[in-house]
C-alpha cells in the first residue's frame, strides 16, 4: 500500500500526550493521519499539532461539516491548516448529519446535497485567492477575499454516501471520502466516482479490533453499528447498496424502542462485513481487501472494543509488520 493512515485523536489520550503517538506512527509506517469532527476534538486541532510534532505525515480532516462553519471561516480554517502543511493536508467536506447540524448545532438540516456542493465551490475561489461575492443556492458571500493563499492548494474531498454525492466528489472535488460500508461496497461506489474523474482520490475511514474474541468483539460492535444505522443518511446508504432487508429487522424493532432486541437482529454476516476483526494478520488481509476494490487511502480508526488497547493496536496493524 502507497498511503496507510490512522485516525487521530487517540481516544483517552489528552492532545497534549499525542506526539510520542504520533512520532510512533511515522516510525512503524504510517503514512497519514485523519480527524474527524463530531462530539470530539475538532477537525482541525489534532492535525496542527501533527503538522508540527510529525512534518512526515500527510494530514485529512473526515470531515468537517459544511453547515457548521461559515464560508469564511470555513476558508480560514482550511487555508491556516494548508498554510502550516504545505502540500501535505486534504481536508474533506461534507453534510454531516441531522444529529450534529440540527440537534446539536441548532442549524437547520436543509438541502445537504446542494450546501456541500456551495461549500465546494466557494473554497476553490477563496483559496485560490480570490476576491469572492456570490450568491449560492444556499447562502450568499460579499467581498470576502482571503489572507492566506496557500502555495499548495489542499486536496478538498467530498464525503459521499448515495450516487448523486459521488458524482459530486469525482466532478467537482479531488476525490471522494466514504465511510461504514464493507470492502465489496466499494467495488459499488468507487465506479462512480471514478467514473467522472479517474485519477480520484478515495478515502476510507475503516473501523478495525485486532482482536480474536470474536464473540466479544461482535456483541460489542452492534452497539456502534446500531447508532450509525439508525441515522437517516447511513440508513438510506444501505438500503441503496441492498442491506436494507438485513437490517430491516433493526430498525423495526429500534423504532418500537426495542433497543436489546435491535441489537439482537444485527447478524454476525453484518458486524463481520462493516467491521474489520481478528488476528492482526487478518485484519491487515481485510484491509487490504478495501484497497484492491479502489480504495486509495485506509484511514484506519481502531475501536476500543474487547479490551483492546489502542496503543497495541497501532503496532499490531502497522503496515511494516
Amino acid at each position: 500500500m502507497n498511503r496507510y493512515g490512522m485516525t487521530i485523536p487517540f481516544s483517552g489520550v489528552a492532545l497534549a500526550d499525542h506526539q510520542d503517538w504520533l512520532r510512533e506512527l511515522v516510525d512503524l509506517g504510517y503514512t497519514d493521519v485523519w480527524s474527524s469532527e463530531a462530539d470530539g476534538a475538532d477537525g482541525l486541532t489534532p492535525l496542527a499539532l501533527a503538522a508540527a510534532w510529525a512534518p512526515e505525515l500527510n494530514l485529512g480532516v473526515a470531515i468537517l461539516p459544511a453547515f457548521t462553519r461559515g464560508p469564511a471561516l470555513m476558508a480560514q480554517s482550511v487555508a491556516s491548516l494548508a498554510d502550516a502543511a504545505p502540500g501535505r493536508f486534504s481536508v474533506g467536506i461534507g453534510s454531516s448529519s441531522n444529529v450534529i447540524v440540527e440537534r446539536w448545532n441548532g442549524i437547520p438540516f436543509e438541502e445537504p446535497f446542494k450546501r456541500t456542493r456551495d461549500t465546494v465551490r466557494f473554497l476553490k475561489a477563496a483559496l485560490g485567492g480570490d476576491k469572492v461575492t456570490e450568491t449560492y443556492d444556499t447562502f450568499e458571500v460579499k467581498g470576502f477575499r482571503s489572507g492566506i493563499v496557500p502555495k499548495t492548494q489542499p486536496k478538498i474531498l467530498i464525503a459521499a454516501l448515495r450516487e448523486q454525492m459521488l458524482k459530486l466528489a469525482g466532478r467537482e472535488a479531488d476525490g471522494a471520502i466514504i465511510n461504514w460500508l464493507s470492502a465489496d461496497d466499494v467495488r459499488t461506489v468507487a465506479p462512480i466516482v471514478r467514473g467522472e474523474n479517474s485519477d480520484a482520490e478515495i478515502v476510507a475511514r475503516i473501523f478495525v479490533v485486532p482482536s480474536d474474541d470474536t464473540d466479544t468483539v461482535r456483541a460489542q460492535a452492534r452497539r456502534a453499528i446500531a447508532a450509525y444505522m439508525n441515522v437517516p443518511v447511513y440508513a438510506a446508504f444501505h438500503q441503496w447498496v441492498g442491506r436494507g432487508e438485513q437490517f430491516q429487522p433493526m430498525w423495526d424493532a429500534w423504532a418500537a424502542g426495542d433497543r436489546k432486541a435491535a441489537l439482537e437482529a444485527i447478524s454476525d454476516e453484518v458486524v463481520d462485513q462493516l467491521i474489520v476483526h481478528g488476528s492482526p494478520e487478518q485484519c491487515r488481509e481485510h484491509i487490504g481487501r478495501y484497497v484492491d476494490a479502489g480504495v486509495s487511502v485506509p484511514a484506519l480508526s481502531v475501536l476500543g472494543l474487547a479490551g483492546v488497547d489502542p496503543r497495541q493496536a497501532i503496532r499490531d496493524l502497522a503496515p511494516d509488520q
